[in-house]
């Protein structure tokens, strides 16, 4: 199947994918802070650069695209149609390269939590995502305490 797309006009709406500040990031953001949490964002020293973190509390937390980290059972982690010589392995480096980075934040102490794009953005997981941040929230305040 070929793209419906050209070239120049797939390239223009890639280049418009972020990796930082995205509106579920933001979202998420916005409940911590509102709760008391702080954090830093975007931790270079860290494996796989978490979203939000903080290193003397020992949290890190990575809030993952549906489509680029493949979340099983969701609907947004589609394999596109075309190229998938392409995407297939680019999408399972993504998904290994995550649980390898829980992992090593694991064995340095980190709490680690990974909130999806689909559990802040649909109004059905809402309360998941609600139920979720509490969970983490009161974890983060014993570690305040």
């Amino acid at each position: 199947m070929t793209d419906h797309l050209s070239r120049s006009k797939r390239s223009w709406n890639m280049s418009r994918i972020r990796s930082k500040n995205t509106k579920p990031e933001l979202i998420v953001r916005k409940v911590l802070h509102n709760s008391g949490i702080r954090y830093r964002l975007h931790a270079r020293n860290l494996p796989g650069k978490p979203d939000l973190s903080n290193k003397s509390k020992n949290f890190a937390i990575f809030v993952n695209g549906c489509f680029w980290h493949q979340h099983k059972g969701c609907k947004r982690a589609s394999i596109p149609k075309s190229n998938t010589d392409y995407w297939i392995p680019k999408l399972e480096k993504n998904v290994n390269r995550l649980k390898e980075n829980l992992k090593t934040l694991d064995t340095m102490g980190y709490r680690t939590a990974v909130i999806w794009e689909c559990e802040v953005n649909d109004e059905n997981k809402m309360s998941k995502f609600i139920e979720k941040i509490k969970k983490l929230i009161l974890f983060m305040l014993e570690l305040l305490l």
